[in-house]
């Protein structure tokens, strides 16, 4: 592992401990730490950094709170397995078969010693406000009928879904329902005569709002990574239009493009 020098973080105001966990940080999310390896020991990190035994360890201890190494007492500490996983985001608009699982879910499901469930948390009529109602079409302070649910993988919350459907699409259907849709929403959608036909999405990192920390049980003060998906069917018309929030230090995402 090839460690900044300590001149590269001169000009950073973050507290010394908080700039030696960002820069184990990149290096355990770029691969230069690989799964299973050690952490460089305490002593190296002291001379390279100039700082102290208890400096080492915050920083240290933070990288245990954010769940990316894992250490215990008279071993080294080393990279989690699954310190990162790599989500396919076109996965999920692809319709699941009658009585199979979500695509995207059984995409999950089948790393190793992985296990993945989507939760719903609630169906409301709210209002939609700024990028929300721009996507959907919709002046601000109009109703959209809202899906939320909460993606699991293993025992840790990995995903905060929020899909919100225009009413005239919506009410008197199954999205507008309580309960787990069989086949997944594009199913749905399609069987209303709004099959998806686009898909665009907008990624950004964000500071989680208190409901997003709450619901995915963040560490620290880490961004969030937020993705806005409208869906389009015929005629360009917007029937879907979803926020996927993740935590940023733990997932990545994988767009595939095919040159024209």
């Amino acid at each position: 592992m090839t460690l900044p020098t300590p001149g590269a973080t001169a000009h950073d105001p973050r507290p010394l401990h908080a700039r030696i966990a960002a820069d184990l940080r990149d290096a355990i999310m770029n691969s230069d730490l690989a799964p299973g390896s050690n952490v460089p020991s305490t002593a190296r990190l002291k001379e390279r950094f100039d700082a102290s035994n208890a400096t080492i360890q915050k920083a240290v201890q933070i990288l245990k709170t954010e769940g990316l190494v894992v250490g215990r007492a008279g071993a080294a500490v080393t990279v989690r397995a699954n310190r990162q996983q790599t989500v396919r985001p076109a996965s999920s608009l692809a319709p699941a078969p009658a009585g199979a699982a979500y695509p995207w879910l059984a995409e999950i499901a089948g790393r190793p010693g992985t296990e993945a469930r989507s939760d719903l948390i609630g169906v409301a009529e709210t209002e939609v406000h700024g990028d929300l109602a721009t996507a959907l079409g919709q002046e601000n302070g109009t109703l959209a009928v809202l899906r939320q649910q909460l993606i699991t993988m293993g025992d840790e919350p990995a995903e905060l879904v929020s899909s919100y459907y225009p009413p005239a699409i919506a009410r008197g259907t199954a999205l507008a329902e309580p309960r787990k849709i069989r086949g997944g929403t594009p199913t749905l959608l399609a069987g209303l005569g709004f099959p998806p036909r686009t898909s665009v999405d907008r990624v950004s990192a964000r500071v989680p709002t208190r409901a997003e920390h709450a619901a995915l049980r963040l560490p620290g003060d880490l961004p969030v990574l937020r993705t806005l998906r409208t869906v389009y069917s015929d005629g360009h018309r917007p029937v879907e239009v979803t926020v996927m929030v993740k935590a940023g230090h733990l997932y990545e995402l994988q767009y595939e493009f095919t040159p024209e």
